[in-house]
């Protein structure tokens, strides 16, 4: 990794050339169980997201978004279907490959930061690394680099606590950012921020996506969040459309 991203939201270039492997659904359909009851969300869904994009994906509240999003970053399993990135279709991986595969490739990045409150900014930022054969070393070294690529470079022996939201979120992406994955998987990344704090950390996506080539895909309600990301797609009653179809 290397210094800060640029954050200018000038007119979207073409992405620079990357490692990140496309991403690919065919007929992906999940559901949930209520008791006897069969909830579906998705619905033979196919998507393609090219490497180095920046997607966003809007819909209702339950429209399966969310699912979406796990499904992708696998945190959750498909009922039917495949999910091709690169050449691997992690639906076939078992439970430890699939983990092996996620700790490696996808960074992930919530609406509420989900940082420990009694370790401090560098602390958080290193957790990824835990299971890894990096030294201590090695790992704070990765944690300083990636807290100074967000800018809080000043903050590492802060703790949550003593974080505003937007720093909080920064240091969130930090921690998405370490272990340098393929993907970045956003979940309402400014659903619990000011304006202008929300404006900053799209900044902050706008410059990983066209700097380093990283591959975005967000969930958001907000339409200027989406305005941001390269191509927009609606989800709704389970299907995808694109916006400007």
């Amino acid at each position: 990794m290397s210094g800060a991203p640029d954050s200018a939201a000038s007119p979207r270039p073409a992405p620079p050339r990357t490692a990140s492997p496309p991403i690919r659904l065919e007929g992906v359909s999940k559901a949930y169980r209520r008791g006897a009851q069969v909830v579906p969300v998705l619905t033979s869904v196919n998507m393609a997201v090219a490497p180095g994009e920046f997607l966003a994906l809007m819909g209702p509240s339950g429209s399966g978004k969310s699912t979406l999003l796990n499904l992708i970053a696998g945190i959750d399993r498909v009922d039917a279907g495949s999910i091709f990135v690169g050449g691997t279709d992690i639906t076939t991986l078992d439970d430890a490959d699939l983990a092996r595969w996620r700790s490696r490739s996808v960074g992930f990045i919530f609406q509420f930061y989900n940082l420990i409150p009694v370790l401090n900014a560098q602390e958080n930022v290193e957790l990824p690394l835990l299971l890894t054969p990096l030294s201590g070393r090695e790992r704070r070294d990765r944690a300083r680099t990636a807290l100074d690529m967000v800018g809080l470079s000043d903050r590492l022996d802060h703790y949550p606590g003593q974080l505003s939201g937007g720093q909080q979120q920064r240091t969130a992406i930090a921690r998405a950012l370490v272990a340098d994955p393929d993907i970045l998987v956003a979940d309402e990344p400014t659903g619990d921020l000011d304006r202008v704090s929300a404006g900053e950390i799209l900044d902050l996506m706008d410059g990983l996506n066209r700097t380093m080539g990283k591959t975005i895909i967000m969930v958001t309600h907000d339409p200027r969040a989406a305005e941001r990301a390269g191509r927009l797609l609606l989800l709704e009653k389970g299907e995808l459309a694109d916006a400007h179809a």
